[in-house]
């Protein structure tokens, strides 16, 4: 059996990971992931901290639940959010209910959570720059998520717990898994998803084996052509991630993420950036990893990312000289994409790796 996935989940004292299932094919798992959900909420009772006036493209906001004595006590998140209206109070016209249209980040409770005698929530964006605090939060007119999707993980050989539940051997809960993409090898070539098994049957594909019907998140279908070209393991050959789109280059970096290897080089180190096909921030991420770690290779997927990389422990170590190749394609195209956030411009990119002791030579 040539299996194309693996199936993880925790062993019965939830302390580590163990193999559930090697699967050899997954049907439906690309496809266009349905529109995001956009709610309405009102922050009750508001009043902005900011001495400039609050825009209404809000973006990215996290909202922090406090305490009786003000102290966060966890955070909850919007994404692409806006504000549409404002109401004042007419006693106190610094006071206000805000309705913002927001995405409730994925994997998170519907509501955020909220101490009993609470001084209400901060909310903040995402440098974490505190922009109001309000004392209650509603959302308007609830709306119901889009239905699960649907994939069948096909020819699973199953095996632990897994195995005992399907054959009514294991009465407990089964806990936490999620779904691996596999090479030829059998080694990992990225994550890909977090399955929740909803019905099986005994599989075409062999005595022993069964179809496992599961719901979870569709993978983007550029993903389809991305993982074919890790099924030999890491490419050798450089700037495979070009020919895609915003998207699909997103999408290259989990599996390079997932193929990072070998130590940090010296410090003072040269590395060259081919820059030819740098025409949005993901394609920067793309070469700048393939610029430090070679054709495949990883150094963050977002100016935070690259910051933890440039501490050591993905490959290089500063202070170090990045020679940016063709260099212009960049400084046309950076930052001008219109996106719902703001993205880095070519001469903001320069600065932050001057800042983290990189030191860029245009070319």
């Amino acid at each position: 059996m040539t299996a194309a996935f693996a199936l993880w989940g925790e062993d019965d004292d939830h302390e580590r990971e163990q193999l559930w299932a090697l699967c050899e094919e997954a049907e439906h798992l690309f496809a266009d992931p349905p529109p995001p959900v956009r709610r309405l909420y009102e922050l009750r009772d508001c009043v902005f901290e900011t001495p400039t006036p609050v825009p209404a493209a809000l973006g990215f906001l996290v909202l922090k639940s406090l305490d009786e004595d003000g102290e966060a006590l966890g955070e909850w998140y919007l994404e692409d959010a806006r504000i549409i209206a404002e109401r004042a109070w007419s006693s106190d016209p610094s006071r206000r209910d805000v309705t913002v249209e927001a995405v409730r980040a994925e994997h998170q409770p519907a509501y955020p959570h909220r101490a009993a005698r609470s001084a209400g929530f901060s909310v903040g964006d995402a440098e974490d720059r505190l922009l109001a605090h309000f004392r209650d939060l509603a959302e308007v007119s609830p709306v119901e998520d889009p239905p699960p999707h649907v994939v069948h993980l096909l020819g699973c050989d199953v095996r632990g717990p897994l195995r005992e539940a399907l054959e009514g051997r294991h009465t407990g809960r089964l806990g936490y898994r999620h779904l691996d993409a596999l090479d030829d090898a059998g080694d990992v070539i990225a994550f890909a998803g977090y399955p929740t098994i909803v019905d099986r049957r005994p599989s075409a594909h062999g005595p022993g084996l069964y179809d496992l019907t599961v719901e979870m998140d569709p993978q983007p279908p550029e993903v389809a052509d991305i993982w074919p070209l890790w099924r030999a393991g890491r490419p050798t050959v450089p700037n495979l991630w070009a020919r895609f789109e915003r998207v699909g280059r997103a999408c290259w970096l989990d599996p390079a993420l997932a193929h990072l290897r070998g130590p940090d080089r010296p410090a003072g180190g040269t590395y060259h950036l081919d820059g030819r096909h740098v025409t949005d921030a993901e394609g920067f991420f793309c070469a700048l990893g393939e610029a430090v770690n070679g054709p495949g290779g990883y150094f963050g997927r977002c100016l935070n990312g690259v910051s933890d990389a440039l501490g050591g422990g993905f490959g290089a170590t500063t202070p170090f000289t990045l020679v940016w190749h063709d260099h212009e394609v960049a400084r046309r195209c950076l930052g001008v994409q219109p996106l719902t956030a703001y993205p880095c411009t070519f001469p903001e990119l320069l600065a932050f790796l001057r800042e983290k002791r990189v030191e860029v030579v245009l070319d």
